[in-house]
């Protein structure tokens, strides 16, 4: 294997996210219902927010300003206390022999309470939570950094996550290779990236290197 780091996103990635959607996002959900304004919606904005960043959630169903604000405020205080369990799969990716780097953009208290719940910390390098609402950063930002600080070659690093749109078009964008973990099969194969469902084809594709 001549991948020397890999750099993991987390939500959809390492666990399911509507595993624990539903409860975490409860206050959310509520907020929204009561506000009216987006009820043909909801059942489509639930799906989204349990995959993508809030923010551009709420900026495709424009969102009134005073209700984007209502649901940050609830969204920086909420956390996770229940329990995780990890896609099954992902056993192979914390006993593969190279430096590993979970990098996750969310609000700091939740995307914590989900490391925590998963107990990762061991697994990890190192843990980056990109706070959009503090900071400019996005993850081609903190890709970049962690590549040069650690002076890796781009050809030595993996970036893994279920996002074409975020972490995978970061990496493209930086000349990293990288992986596109689909678990259910939601979406069509593009050319441009692999893409798996199990992570059992991320072991044959590095060995195969």
């Amino acid at each position: 294997m001549i991948k020397k780091a890999l750099i993991i996103d987390l939500d959809n990635t390492i666990f399911p996210v509507p595993q624990i959607g539903d409860a975490l996002f409860a206050p959310l959900f509520e907020l929204i219902e009561q506000e009216g304004s987006h009820a043909g919606e909801l059942d489509k904005i639930k799906d989204e927010v349990m995959r993508r960043p809030f923010q551009q959630v709420a900026k495709e169903h424009q969102f009134s300003e005073s209700l984007t604000r209502k649901c940050v405020e609830v969204l920086k205080e909420l956390t996770y206390n229940g329990p995780i369990e990890p896609f099954e799969d992902f056993a192979l990716v914390r006993h593969l022999p190279c430096d590993k780097f979970l990098v996750t953009t969310g609000f700091p208290k939740m995307q914590q309470s989900k490391v925590d719940r998963l107990a990762l910390a061991p697994d990890f390098k190192e843990i980056h939570i990109i706070d959009p609402s503090t900071t400019n950063k996005v993850k081609k930002d903190v890709f970049a950094d962690i590549v040069q600080r650690h002076g890796y070659a781009k050809e030595a690093v993996l970036v893994i996550g279920d996002d074409l749109q975020s972490e995978i078009k970061a990496a493209q964008e930086l000349g990293i290779d990288a992986v596109w973990y689909d678990k259910y099969g939601r979406y069509e194969d593009k050319p441009s990236v692999r893409k798996i469902s199990d992570y059992k084809e991320l072991i044959q594709i590095l060995t195969s290197l």
